[in-house]
């Protein structure tokens, strides 16, 4: 019997990898991801940079798309140490996420009682040794491995692992999607080696990282709601608001569907009245790609700022 790696219900139980189609596609091939490249829009592009110190502790910088052509701009996250989110693929590379809904839908069938009502998707290119830190996802995530190897870290979804606090201010947007984290909490990975080819699925809110092995990589991260995880997520928007204004909710995982049906309905009226404002709406962006300089971020040109500050990450 599958043990459970999470206090919160849902199909998954446990990280699971998943076979697809992307590669004979060609959507990971050079030329379609500097074709892609040059026609993505600037607001929708996040350019990462994160760096660590000895106990993993994180510090981000942001970049701006910059002015080098698509297939410039490919050439320097090969070289770098960027973490290159291209977001609305829906939209943006509708022909990929096509191909990825027909393998979603395959997925989804392998989970009993799974139903996604909503699905969002966004393109990953990361340089060979880019991490990304430990967070959780306020969604349930298919992760299609497109190119390069990865190595996924998954940890249980526990209270020590994952502090409802913290997922209130997640979800209500107050910080970005980092967790608290400790070397210690190595010991309670599961430690998956992701591969082309393969997708790789996790339990909803599940904290992770993400280390490249030494290759470019490319991957398409789709986001998905079913109506379970919508309540959830409304509920904790709700306990957010509660709990700013020194009241003291209950967690959502001791919380009864009904409750978390009213909590949901109670967030859209809540975001109606603006009653959290996002403090992650604008980042200043600290640099751009550039091929050949350290860690592939080059100085910020003031335009390249001026187009990227509206976008958030």
């Amino acid at each position: 019997m599958t043990q459970r790696r999470t206090r919160y219900p849902g199909p998954i139980a446990e990280a699971k990898t998943h076979a697809h189609t992307l590669i004979e596609q060609g959507f990971a091939e050079d030329a379609a991801l500097a074709a892609v490249l040059d026609r993505y829009p600037a607001e929708l592009f996040d350019i990462n940079l994160y760096d660590y110190d000895e106990e993993g502790q994180v510090s981000l910088r942001t970049g701006a798309r910059g002015r080098l052509s698509g297939e410039e701009l490919l050439e320097a996250i090969k070289q770098g140490r960027l973490w290159v989110n291209l977001r609305g693929v829906e939209t943006g590379w509708p022909e990929l996420w096509a191909a990825a809904m027909k393998d979603f839908a395959a997925i989804q069938a392998t989970y009993l009682g799974m139903r996604a009502v909503r699905n969002a998707g966004q393109l990953i290119l990361s340089s060979p040794k880019a991490r990304v830190p430990y967070h959780f996802d306020a969604a349930g995530v298919v992760l299609f491995h497109l190119r390069g190897r990865k190595r996924l870290f998954v940890y249980p979804g526990d209270e020590g692992h994952l502090p409802e606090r913290n997922m209130e201010q997640v979800v209500a947007r107050q910080t970005t999607e980092e967790l608290p984290y400790t070397l210690a909490f190595e010991q309670d990975a599961q430690v998956m080696d992701l591969e082309p080819g393969r997708a790789l699925t996790w339990p909803l809110y599940a904290p992770h990282r993400v280390e490249n092995l030494d290759r470019f990589c490319v991957s398409l991260s789709m986001d998905f709601q079913t109506w379970p995880s919508r309540f959830r997520n409304g509920a904790l928007f709700t306990n957010a608001v509660i709990r700013s204004r020194g009241g003291r909710p209950r967690f959502t995982d001791r919380m009864t569907t009904p409750e978390l049906a009213a909590r949901w309905a109670a967030s859209l009226a809540l975001k109606k009245a603006g009653a959290m404002k996002s403090k992650i709406a604008n980042f200043e962006r600290d640099f751009e790609p550039e091929i050949g300089a350290a860690d592939g971020a080059g100085a910020l040109n003031a335009t390249s700022w001026a187009r990227g500050v509206n976008s958030s990450s």
